[in-house]
């Protein structure tokens, strides 16, 4: 049984995946408002109080919180109800979910080695990687090449910022179509975000100085293929030579799972800078190179975009690199350790 917040994306995508949905109201607050800390609190204590009665009618064996504001609720009642409670933490640096909860978990799950130093129960931390769904896991390159009509010797360059997009980097890279298009054979599978679709449709023409084009209406290049959104991202992330996008934890699990050699630009205002903490990991292991988003604008973002482009052996260092860092088996470790936790056996870091 999944338990999220009723009106968030999960309450669409997890029915429709066939599991149970439970909705609790649960919502953060606003460190640049700090009283709205009481609002928040009260709504935490409603929220805890409908979990309980939750879990005494479910009697789960174990509670797991993947962070986010309704884990808190959940997790506190869990606390109460002596019902064991494993955490698993995406980020390189712990959001505020599960740095509260982390003291009475009986075990945390986590994706970088190192990160037990952010928690006051470091012996408690087991590294486990992040899980991705398998068909990342098992994507074929000249199968996913060829349902997306992308010929074997065409360069494939991704670009997105997640579901919502990212607009900073919609307008650096449609900024540079024209160089980009100079390479022959190159094409940009570019995934704008769901508000984001005209507007980047717009710079790529604006850069490309086509007067004739039509905007808002149909790709802006037969080489530059313009998406809102992609449910399918196992394939095009498996298509692509080359990708560009933020560096959020979902996004590192499913470029390494597939080995994807990326350049990150890291989400400015994550909390705590943790997209930089993501990015950092797969650069020190050189699957990655990472540039700042107040440098998009500057001439370092196209170099190295260039650069990339124009240098397959660099590219496919990083792309070994990418894949080695992947934990395949993350799901499964992530399962085996909350059967521990549940049955209170010794846990094996």
């Amino acid at each position: 049984m999944f338990v999220g917040t009723p009106d968030g994306l999960e309450s669409e995508i997890v029915p429709a995946a066939g599991v149970r949905f439970i909705g609790v109201p649960a919502r953060g607050f606003d460190r640049a408002r700090p009283w709205t800390l009481v609002s928040s609190s009260f709504g935490i204590l409603a929220s805890m109080s409908r979990s309980l009665g939750l879990l005494h009618r479910e009697k789960p064996d174990v509670v797991i919180g993947f962070g986010g504001y309704v884990c808190v609720p959940v997790g506190l009642a869990a606390v109460v109800a002596g019902v064991p409670l494993l955490l698993h933490e995406q980020n390189s640096v712990p959001g505020l979910a599960n740095r509260l909860l982390a003291r009475y978990a009986r075990a945390i799950a986590v994706t970088y080695p190192g990160s037990e130093a952010h928690f006051v129960r470091a012996e408690r931390v087991v590294v486990t990687g992040n899980p991705v769904r398998e068909d990342f896991l098992r994507v074929d390159r000249t199968a996913a090449r060829f349902a997306l009509g992308i010929p074997d010797d065409a360069f494939l360059l991704l670009v997105f910022g997640g579901s919502r997009g990212a607009r900073h980097i919609n307008d650096a890279v449609a900024a540079l179509a024209p160089r980009l298009l100079a390479h022959e054979g190159l094409r940009v599978m570019h995934l704008t975000g769901r508000t984001e679709l005209d507007r980047a449709r717009d710079a790529v023409l604006k850069a490309l100085g086509d007067a004739k084009a039509s905007p808002g209406a149909g790709d802006p290049h037969p080489r530059w293929r313009l998406l809102s959104y992609l449910d399918d991202m196992a394939s095009v992330l498996g298509a692509a030579d080359l990708v560009v996008a933020r560096a959020g934890a979902t996004t590192i699990a499913e470029l390494t799972a597939v080995g994807a050699p990326a350049l990150l630009v890291p989400y400015p205002y994550a909390t705590d800078d943790h997209q930089t903490g993501n990015a950092s990991a797969l650069v020190e292991l050189g699957a990655a190179v990472m540039v700042a988003d107040a440098d998009l604008d500057g001439p370092g973002f196209a170099d190295e975009l260039l650069s990339l482009i124009e240098d397959g052996g660099r590219r496919a260092t990083m792309s070994a690199a990418s894949k080695a860092a992947s934990i395949a088996d993350a799901a499964a470790r992530v399962a085996d350790l909350a059967r521990a936790v549940a049955r209170g056996t010794q846990l094996a870091t």
